[in-house]
């Protein structure tokens, strides 16, 4: 028998490896999808984590530098985060092709006509009929540019552009300039840097250098400063921005440009060039960033049935997934060490919930490398990160959430990481308070919350602040208590039960009772909340549910609850749903309570603080009505189109929530359990990092057979609505035999009822 066993396992991992070379999985990944509405998506090449993710600049105003067509092109920078939401970030290093003269810094053009593919972006220029192609490797982009024949073939590099500039110093969000510098050093090479401060996280300045190398030597060049431009092979740094243009051999139609980019110097940034592509072949750097995508999405393949739609948008939710955050180990200009080292977490508070744990499942080597970067930015910079970016921590919208990816690390047995630095991290969250820091690390409020258990109205974001420390508590309870320290444990255990403080039990609201609703620090419950700032007049707003304070009644970063209504935070306690469900008053109570959260629509899609309200119904003993939500949430909000999601991807989250659906997974984050739904995909096979298979297979799905009636596991009986970690990375199969109806299967969560949280 187990000679068989290991015979059929070494012929279902040959047929997945045949399957995925013959089709080419990079070949359903579209980049197009979420490019578009509010999605945000880069559209870009890149690398899996890619320090460098060139793409067009459409004006200096959209987060992600593109936009569509008929939009103008300013030129195509550097560096770019993927469907992030409020001020821009990056930017940096703007290259133009041109073909008039050298007597002016701009050279805007209009898109004819633009491809766009994993790992590959082209477009044709209206007015200059130029040609720009675009491919990367980890750190240097890679350009070919085409020129019509008889132009004047020039190209300019912009060291001063950058997104979000505004004119108002100092503006909230947005970049402002510090400073730039370029030398033309020989007849094929540029160098210098930008610095930029500011951004979303109001960060402090970072410096992006770069090396710039062309395969075709310049014949007249020239350099600016501000709107001054010279004969001068450089100009140094005098907080001005600065730029060069170059003029190639007019017998010279094709130009090919590295750009290098480094965070330490000019001289690394040459480095990375020339140890990234030691060469001028750009279908072979093409060529090498789709192996190292096809690698990662070989990791799990679904069945060949699958419909082209669909294999698009998971594959694509995939790659969305791995694009964020960015590796730049040994580029960390802070201080030196052996320790990976990531930036662009953005927002560690929109990826822990699906990014993570979808991480952990693919490359738990990656994962454990990123998590290993978190502690370590503890250890020298003083506290993890909610967010970071520039190098720089910031914003905090909520939770210290970080404590939830090292919970998820440690529970499903990550290696390598020191969970005992890891837990002083977390514990200097919960304890120290960060002061006037409060916006960009550590937990704001967090006096107010030890002293009353909960956050009074007023200290900015104070209600989802209070729910997510309680979670972020539970992790540490589980860290604790897996670590032996049990008087640990109790106390964090404890803790995690604050979000019951501001659950105001008489609070009737559209058919449901029991919310939570702000609170004063005498512990006052306010249905009337005064606004402004006058000392005679004292006009009120009344609190309800539904309410958003801001930006009418106080700024948009203060409301009592961020990017979400009392509503969508009063389901969302993922660590103690059973006493949810009590507070709600009982299950019947609680299952009307959530009929009418998505009937009536107050399901907000679009955001991550209702990512596990559709899985509710599993904590019922009534997985089905979650899948029917879901199925209906897909079906309505997602596509394949430009389109295609919801709300900001937020670096992968929305895509990752997609893709786990799609499976018929979703992973409670911070625990070590998924829960099982009405898979989309026919057919999911994980190959894992220890080089196990695990098979979800279903036997008769169809859009009328979208009920579970019974599940094996290992060819066992499996009657529980969720499965352990353990259970998938140990390899085996997991067999959904689906029906017209719902079942009695699922009615219990997991064999182990102490786990149900």
């Amino acid at each position: 028998m187990k000679t068989k066993l290991i015979t059929l396992s070494f012929l279902l991992l040959f047929s997945t490896n045949t399957f995925a070379q013959d089709t080419g999985l990079t070949n359903y990944v579209d980049p197009r999808i979420g490019s578009e509405g509010l999605g945000r998506v880069f559209i870009g090449p890149s690398c899996p984590y890619g320090m460098v993710k060139p793409s067009p600049d459409c004006t200096p105003r959209p987060n992600s530098g593109w936009l569509p067509m008929p939009e103008q092109v300013d030129g195509f920078s550097q560096v770019h985060v993927s469907g992030t939401g409020g001020g821009p970030k990056y930017g940096n290093i703007l290259v133009m092709p041109f073909c008039n003269g050298m007597d002016r810094i701009n050279h805007i053009d209009h898109r004819k006509d633009e491809t766009i593919k994993l790992g590959y972006y082209s477009t044709q220029f209206q007015s200059s009929g130029i040609q720009t192609e675009i491919t990367t490797a980890p750190k240097t982009s890679f350009y070919r540019f085409t020129y019509p024949k008889d132009s004047l073939k020039s190209l300019a590099i912009d060291a001063g552009f950058f997104l979000g500039e505004s004119p108002v110093p100092d503006a909230r969000e947005a970049q402002q300039f510090v400073g730039s510098e370029i030398q033309i050093v020989s007849d094929h090479e540029v160098i210098g840097y930008t610095r930029i401060r500011g951004g979303w996280n109001n960060g402090r300045a970072y410096t992006v250098y770069f090396y710039a190398e062309t395969d075709k030597p310049f014949v007249n060049t020239a350099t600016w400063k501000s709107d001054k431009i010279t004969d001068e092979k450089f100009q140094y740094d005098s907080h001005q921005k600065t730029g060069a243009l170059l003029r190639f051999n007019s017998s010279e139609d094709v130009i090919q440009l590295k750009v290098g980019i480094s965070f330490l110097s000019s001289l690394k940034a040459r480095q990375n060039a020339h140890t990234d592509i030691p060469h001028w072949s750009f279908e072979t750097v093409h060529k090498q960033l789709l192996a190292q995508w096809e690698d990662l999405l070989q990791r799990i393949e679904i069945s060949p049935r699958t419909p082209e739609a669909q294999k698009r948008m998971f594959y694509t939710g995939l790659y969305h997934t791995m694009i964020m955050p960015v590796d730049r180990s040994e580029e960390n200009p802070l201080w030196a060490d052996d320790e990976p080292y990531y930036d662009d977490f953005y927002a560690i508070w929109d990826t822990y919930r699906t990014s993570t744990p979808l991480i952990t499942l693919i490359d738990p080597k990656r994962e454990t490398d990123i998590v290993r970067s978190l502690i370590n930015i503890y250890k020298r910079d003083g506290y993890m990160p909610d967010a970071r970016s520039g190098n720089s921590n910031g914003r905090t919208q909520g939770g210290s959430n970080a404590e939830i990816v090292i919970a998820d690390a440690f529970v499903k047995g990550l290696e390598g990481i020191d969970y005992e630095l890891g837990l002083q991290a977390m514990l200097k969250d919960a304890t120290v308070c960060p002061g006037d820091r409060h916006e960009a690390e550590g937990r704001g409020g967090l006096i107010p919350y030890l002293e009353l258990g909960y956050i009074p109205y007023g200290i900015p974001r104070a209600g989802n602040r209070t729910v997510e420390y309680s979670y972020c508590d539970y992790a540490i309870a589980l860290v604790a208590k897996g670590l032996g320290k049990e008087d640990l444990y109790q106390h964090y255990l404890k803790q995690s039960g604050n979000w019951k403080n501001l659950w105001r039990d008489d609070y009737e609201h559209a058919g449901a009772k029991g919310f939570i609703l702000p609170r004063d620090e005498k512990g006052n419950w306010l249905d009337e909340i005064t606004f402004g700032k006058s000392k005679i007049q004292k006009p009120t707003f009344t609190y309800t549910p539904v309410t958003f304070e801001g930006p009418w009644y106080t700024p948009w970063w203060n409301m009592f609850f961020y990017e979400a209504s009392s509503w969508e935070y009063s389901l969302s306690i993922p660590h103690d749903v059973p006493g949810l469900i009590e507070k709600c008053g009982g299950a019947e109570k609680f299952e009307t309570r959530l009929d009418i959260f998505f009937d009536k629509g107050f399901f907000n899609v679009n955001n991550e603080p209702s990512f596990l309200s559709p899985c509710l119904y599993h904590w019922l003993g009534k997985p089905y009505r979650s899948s029917d939500r879901i199925r209906e949430i897909i079906s309505k909000n997602y596509n394949d189109g430009p389109v295609g999601l919801p709300g900001n991807d937020d670096s992968g989250a929305m895509s990752s929530w997609l893709a786990f659906h799609m499976m018929g997974l979703y992973p409670n984050a911070g625990q070590d359990y998924y829960l099982i739904n009405t898979p989309l995909l026919e057919e999911t096979i994980f190959r894992l990092d220890n080089g196990r298979t695990f098979r979800i297979s279903t036997q008769g799905l169809s859009d009328k057979n979208r009920y579970i009636q019974s599940v094996t596991l290992n060819g066992a009986a499996y009657p529980y609505s969720a499965i352990r970690h353990k259970d998938i990375i140990a390899g085996g199969e997991l067999i959904l035999k689906m029906g017209k109806k719902p079942s009695e299967w699922g009615q219990q969560l997991l064999l182990n009822e102490e786990n149900k949280k």
